[in-house]
């Protein structure tokens, strides 16, 4: 039987909880002074997931489940993802088809990545040097390419490409020093992986660091 690899050291998130984590709503709770539950306001403003921005917490979600990841998002926390072996992860997101009318579909696909400074919430000071703050980077991109076939949930739409941090530092830098990836450029340093291969491909990813 061939070792097991040799993981990080398992971490505790960079940026501690200053408060208990809220309980997961069910979508059932109400509003007080307001006939509506917390379902109808999901339907409101989370039912479109052509959107950038809610495409980006499902890419999060998709990859939390991948590894094992059992913890809500936090929103200030200089990365997306923890594993369970303290793999440190940050998702991006992408989709040929958006959630506005495309004259013309491009073909091209770019992310920013900033080096972050982590922030202790207790004290509001900073935790750590401005850095790249995550071992292992996961590009999902949503293949689709006509709104008829869109579907966000159909996991046979998605592809993911695995960058380690030494591949993130790699990249060509704007003028704030934040990394500027393409499809091109990601797509010439990894290959692509299935929803069923990612989880084997992050903690390979992480080990070969």
């Amino acid at each position: 039987m061939a070792p097991s690899p040799q993981l990080p050291s398992a971490r505790t998130p960079s940026v501690p909880a200053a408060l208990p984590p809220p309980e997961p709503a069910n979508g059932s709770e109400r509003f007080v002074g307001l006939d509506a539950t917390v379902l109808d306001f999901w339907r409101f403003g989370m039912s479109d997931l052509r959107t950038n921005t809610l495409r980006g917490y499902l890419a999060e979600f998709l990859v939390a489940r991948a590894v094992g990841a059992d913890r809500s998002r936090v929103e200030w926390d200089p990365f997306d993802v923890l594993t369970p072996q303290g793999i440190r992860i940050e998702v991006k997101s992408t989709g040929f088809v958006q959630a506005w009318t495309q004259v013309k579909q491009r073909e091209s696909r770019s992310w920013t990545i900033p080096r972050a400074v982590p922030y202790d919430t207790i004290t509001g000071k900073p935790c750590g040097p401005r850095d790249f703050q995550a071992d292992v980077y996961v590009f999902a991109v949503h293949t689709a390419r006509s709104h008829d076939e869109y579907n966000a949930l159909d996991l046979s739409q998605w592809t993911f490409y695995v960058l380690s941090l030494s591949q993130i530092t790699s990249l060509p830098r704007n003028k704030n020093d934040a990394a500027c990836a393409t499809l091109l450029r990601v797509q010439t340093r990894t290959r692509a992986v299935s929803y069923a291969e990612l989880a084997a491909t992050v903690l390979d990813t992480a080990a070969a660091v």
